[in-house]
């Protein structure tokens, strides 16, 4: 359950109080009915008190049942071993939502989630600050200040958090649509409220403080979604790194818990800052400041020092000063006061007229040297902090230009800075925090391009067996085994386009000669041990071993090492692999581990025996695609060795590493058996990539569906399928990838402007990126688009039919089109029948659509499929369809 019956909870038209227990309130109770009753709510609000005739001078009534009219909304603050019975009683009256603010419901959360269930009553806490509406002039919350009103949404999962916030926003004028503490989240949880609140026009910006998450799939689609309509600013807080220390691979000490939530942010969309004040600065940024093209800032300043800070904070942030061409230096060098270099930063001096500032900003901005400006000014006895102002201010003019200020003191920017703000010119405190809004406004722009950027197709397409791949999974697990033995593991990995150094398993020396001549020289020796997963550290590797004396010598050695070191590991036998030469090749390594909160989570970085002692990796969410994986190849040190240059070294086939990163994260999305896998390392130059040593550790997998583990949901294999018209027509259906996009721009340019007029119901003459990456990036979980490709050239698209469907899984609305030279022949039926299908086994209640009137053609296929057809009251040319799929429980 997600956004249904949400709009009782934050568009109430009637509350009821429900106060329960003996005759007067607690503390938190009686802050509640201060705050309800001198709010201004405009609606009916009901007291229910069974000891009580009257609550803060208003009418009680002595039961739930008892109420005149069915309450939207409830606040509940009754004893926890009461609040059952409420939420009960509630359900039958007909109430929709309920604020549970009690304080600590333990032993009693389940039976008051049972008792809500049935109908389909929504809670919010327990303990909760309770939920505040400031365009509604609604306060049910124990908060003791009531916020101002504005266009920003706050959601907390703190009730501290909530307060604080509150205690600091309102002296700074900061104001809420909608400030709501989730509390123990027993029901309503992030997920559910960014679902709701994405949808909300009044509010311009979603503000998170988060802690945990409950759900991560209905997290990540929630918030995918609504990052796509607004910002979504995000606190984390807690910074828990337990689950790494106790990691048993490389890969899972380094995927430390904040450094998942940091991956997931990011490919949400989310913009994650610091601290509150930071959320509220974000926001604001967000709000005023016009859109950047890149990282290059330009600096204006009356103070070196000022000028000093706010490079360092660029840089140490991943921006860059500006380098000024000559065309800008010599338009600076012509209005600066004399003395001053047209070098970036741009030092005025303290003396400078308030001229200068216009005139040094005025030639910044008519170049294309910078991404922004950032102008900068400290009190100083000679300046005119006002004028100075002023002039920036007059320079702008009608510029759509991103431009920072940061007027420093307080006597001194107290009249300048209500000047900023009035031309919505974003204006800090300090040169960090003004820098800090720049980076903000790069990060979000890089978030939002991310949402909507179209991956090119992977060189390397391979389709795993991966039925046989678990089969073998399997088998390992009934024998007892917690790590896959090297020569399966070296199978499974080539199943997925890895390829693997050659090797075989010996059990003991004389046996590891005779795999050595079979190999050829020179080779590699290295131990087998169920306890021993990094074999470095126990000595239990040799390499370059040229004769068979030597691989002889080399096992007997490693035996006593570990026998030494290590008497409790059992010796199972040794490896034995061809050496691998490659002069000038890159240790990486590439590797998935189990996130608590996120499910499996990717990690590429330099690898090696040093691999925790660098710290140069990053970190991502599977499904990958091959921008996914480039971009995390991009986020390491590592990288910049991979593209050459240095020493005259080629580049890497970087296109190999990402498909080595996709294979991967194609192994744990089809395997729930993969507790960790790791390569370690993985040899990259420019011939390619190989696996020199790889660990995969198994569990047998506690949920029923393998896929739902991941927090998002991965190309939907299983609905490829190779079917026929009715016409006799050869189809190849699949669901629709991010990589379609070219393909469908042609399919779009095939189409007639009739049938773009049909399905659009207006005349479109081009697909923009931003709405062809729209139908193409879809989330899995909540939508499904099925193409019908050639069956010999399956990017080659006939055919699209899509659903979207609502957060509650109950309503999905469809479209559909074909290629124009193929109406009439079955195409568009068969696309239909086929969707019907999938929302049939989805379990959704209903599919629904509009169709204009004269597509006669589409109003017969519906009826054949049997849609019931009925005229929209408010637009004559519109018919709206709607096919049940399940009785209404």
């Amino acid at each position: 359950m997600t956004v249904r019956n949400l709009d009782a909870m934050f568009h109430p038209q009637s509350l009821a109080l429900v106060c329960g227990g003996e005759r007067g309130h607690t503390a938190v109770g009686r802050q509640v009915v201060r705050n309800i009753f001198h709010g201004g709510f405009e609606g009916p609000v009901m007291p229910v008190h069974p000891a009580q005739r009257a609550v803060s001078g208003v009418l009680a009534y002595p039961s739930i049942a008892e109420l005149p009219l069915a309450p939207d909304l409830a606040v509940i603050t009754a004893a926890k071993d009461q609040v059952a019975g409420a939420v009960e009683a509630l359900g039958k009256r007909g109430c929709r939502a309920a604020i549970v603010l009690t304080p600590d419901l333990a032993g009693y959360g389940q039976a008051v989630l049972d008792a809500a269930r049935p109908h389909m009553l929504r809670l919010l806490g327990p303990d909760s600050v309770g939920l505040l509406l400031p365009g509604l002039s609604l306060n049910a919350s124990h908060a003791p200040i009531t916020p101002l009103k504005g266009d920003l949404a706050f959601v907390s999962q703190s009730a501290a958090i909530t307060t604080a916030m509150l205690d600091w926003a309102t002296p700074r004028g900061v104001g809420f649509q909608q400030v709501v503490s989730l509390g123990g989240m027993l029901d309503v949880d992030a997920g559910d409220t960014l679902d709701y609140l994405a949808k909300e026009g009044s509010t311009r910006a979603i503000l998170l403080y988060l802690e945990a998450v409950t759900d991560a799939r209905k997290f990540m689609s929630a918030a995918r979604s609504a990052s796509r309509l607004k910002p979504v600013i995000v606190v984390k807080g807690g910074r828990d790194a337990a689950g790494a220390r106790a990691a048993a691979s490389h890969t899972g000490a380094l995927a430390g818990s904040d450094a998942v939530f940091d991956a997931a942010f990011r490919r949400a969309g989310m913009l994650r800052v610091g601290g509150l004040d930071e959320l509220f600065e974000a926001a604001e940024t967000l709000a005023t400041a016009q859109p950047v093209n890149g990282g290059r800032m330009a600096i204006v300043t009356n103070g070196g020092g000022l000028g000093v800070l706010a490079t360092d904070a660029l840089t140490r942030g991943g921006g860059e000063l500006a380098a000024l061409s000559q065309d800008t230096q010599d338009k600076l060098v012509a209005v600066l006061p004399q003395g001053c270099s047209a070098e970036n930063p741009l030092d005025l001096g303290d003396r400078s007229p308030p001229e200068a500032y216009g005139d040094a900003v005025r030639a910044l901005l008519d170049g294309r040297d910078a991404d922004g400006v950032l102008v900068l000014h400290g009190p100083t006895g000679q300046g005119d902090p006002l004028g100075a102002a002023e002039a920036v201010v007059r320079a702008l003019g009608g510029k759509r230009k991103p431009i920072f200020t940061a007027w420093l003191g307080e006597g001194a920017a107290r009249e300048a800075r209500p000047l900023f703000s009035k031309r919505r010119i974003p204006t800090y405190r300090t040169p960090e925090s003004g820098v800090r809004g720049f980076l903000h406004l790069l990060r979000y722009k890089r978030n939002q391009e991310e949402l909507i950027e179209t991956p090119p197709s992977i060189p390397q397409d391979f389709t795993p067996d991966s039925e046989s791949v678990r089969a073998s999974l399997a088998a390992a697990l009934e024998q007892g085994r917690e790590w896959l033995p090297q020569e399966e593991l070296a199978a499974v990995l080539s199943s997925y386009g890895l390829k693997p150094a050659e090797l075989r398993f010996a059990k003991d020396a004389g046996a590891a000669v005779e795999a050595a001549e079979a190999l050829g020289y020179p080779v590699a020796v290295k131990v087998v041990s169920p306890q021993l997963t990094h074999k470095s550290e126990v000595g239990g590797v040799e390499l370059e071993l040229e004769d068979a004396a030597a691989v002889a010598q080399a096992a007997r050695r490693i035996q006593g090492r570990v026998a030494r070191r290590r008497p409790d590991a059992t010796l199972e036998g040794f490896t034995v692999q061809r050496m691998v030469r490659r002069a000038g090749a890159h240790e990486l390594i590439i590797g998935a581990s189990e996130d608590p909160n996120f499910g499996p989570v990717m990690l590429f970085g330099h690898g090696g025996t040093a691999v925790e002692l660098l710290r140069d990796h990053a970190l991502a969410l599977p499904p990958l695609n091959m921008a996914l994986a480039r971009r995390m190849m991009e986020e390491t040190r590592v990288y910049r060795l991979l593209q050459g240059g240095y020493g005259g070294s080629p580049p890497a086939a970087l296109d190999a590493i990402a498909v080595a990163l996709i294979g991967l994260s194609q192994l744990v999305a089809d395997c729930p058996e993969v507790a960790e896998v790791e390569v370690n390392p993985l040899l990259a130059d420019d011939k390619g990539v190989v696996a020199l040593d790889a660990r995969l550790r198994l569990r047998k997998p506690d949920r029923p569906s393998p896929r739902r583990r991941l927090a998002i949901r991965p190309y939907p294999r299983d609905l490829e399928q190779e079917v026929r018209t009715d016409g006799g027509r050869p189809v190849f259906l699949r669901a629709i990838r991010p990589e379609d996009e070219p393909g469908l721009q042609d399919f779009f340019q095939q189409l007639r402007s009739e049938d773009i007029r049909l399905r659009f119901f207006s005349p479109i003459k081009e697909l923009s990126h931003p709405f062809a990456a729209r139908l193409t990036q879809i989330d899995y979980d909540r939508e499904m688009a099925l193409v019908a490709v050639e069956p010999e050239e399956r990017s080659r698209i006939l055919g699209v039919v899509h659903i979207t469907c609502d957060p509650d899984n109950e309503r999905a609305e469809y479209a559909v089109i074909v290629r124009s030279d193929l109406k009439g022949k079955g195409l568009g039926s068969l696309l239909m029948e086929k969707i019907i299908d999938y929302a049939r086994a989805r379990g959704i209640g209903e599919i629904v659509g509009d169709v204009l009137t004269e597509n006669r053609s589409m109003l017969a296929l519906c009826r054949d499929l049997g849609f019931s057809q009925k005229p929209d009251t408010k637009d004559p040319q519109v018919m709206h369809v709607r096919l049940k799929l399940r009785e209404e429980s």
